[in-house]
């Protein structure tokens, strides 16, 4: 006998979106929620100092290593993960809230992030953002004249790291044109959202 399913998923998806420093994540975000209404873009917190162009509570929530630690603790985080000697974070109750508004939230994390994501929350969507080579990620790393030779091999190394992790996830989106990439992770909700959902 089938077991009944629902013909609907309630609430909204919560998306993570993945990829090597320097493959354009950001760049793909701030031109996907311009244009994806039913979108947000979770904040992470982090023990990071800012950059030159950088707003706290924009681009990241910026926390003391003291407060991070008390948001672990209380359970105030959805994942946290230690990337490159500081503590990145998803705060839970914006998830959640927005969510249950019928918003997609989207989390702009890392691998080991979303891999910590998809064990808290078995029902979230993974999405891989990788370069169209290797040399071209190199190449937009250089370019971003922010990394010193040590920290440009580190990062290098990472995304080759990260590059062999993206079997764990559920979709892959080349980023060669931004507004291709778009449409493609708009497909990708629109897909999530027609699936017919099981019920608990």
């Amino acid at each position: 006998m089938r077991e009944p399913r629902t013909l609907s998923r309630t609430g909204g998806l919560i998306v993570v979106l993945s990829g090597p420093s320097g493959v354009g994540k950001d760049t793909l975000l701030q031109y996907f929620l311009k244009t994806t209404p039913c979108c947000v873009r979770l904040v992470t917190c982090t023990t990071r100092p800012p950059r030159p162009d950088e707003q706290d509570g924009v681009d990241y929530q910026f926390v003391s290593v003291e407060e991070f630690r008390r948001m672990q603790e209380a359970g105030e985080l959805l994942e946290s993960a230690d990337v490159f000697g500081y503590h990145y974070g998803s705060p839970r109750r914006f998830v959640e809230e927005q969510t249950a508004r019928g918003l997609d939230v989207i989390l702009r994390i890392d691998v080991q992030g979303g891999v910590s994501v998809r064990k808290a929350a078995p029902e979230a969507v993974l999405v891989f953002l990788a370069p169209p080579s290797f040399e071209e990620l190199e190449r937009r790393l250089k370019g971003r004249n922010t990394e010193t030779e040590e920290s440009l091999r580190r990062r290098l190394a990472e995304a080759r790291r990260e590059m062999e992790a993206a079997s764990e996830y559920d979709y892959l989106i080349i980023h060669d044109s931004t507004e291709r990439a778009a449409e493609d992770l708009r497909a990708i909700l629109r897909a999530e959202h027609l699936r017919i959902v099981k019920k608990s």
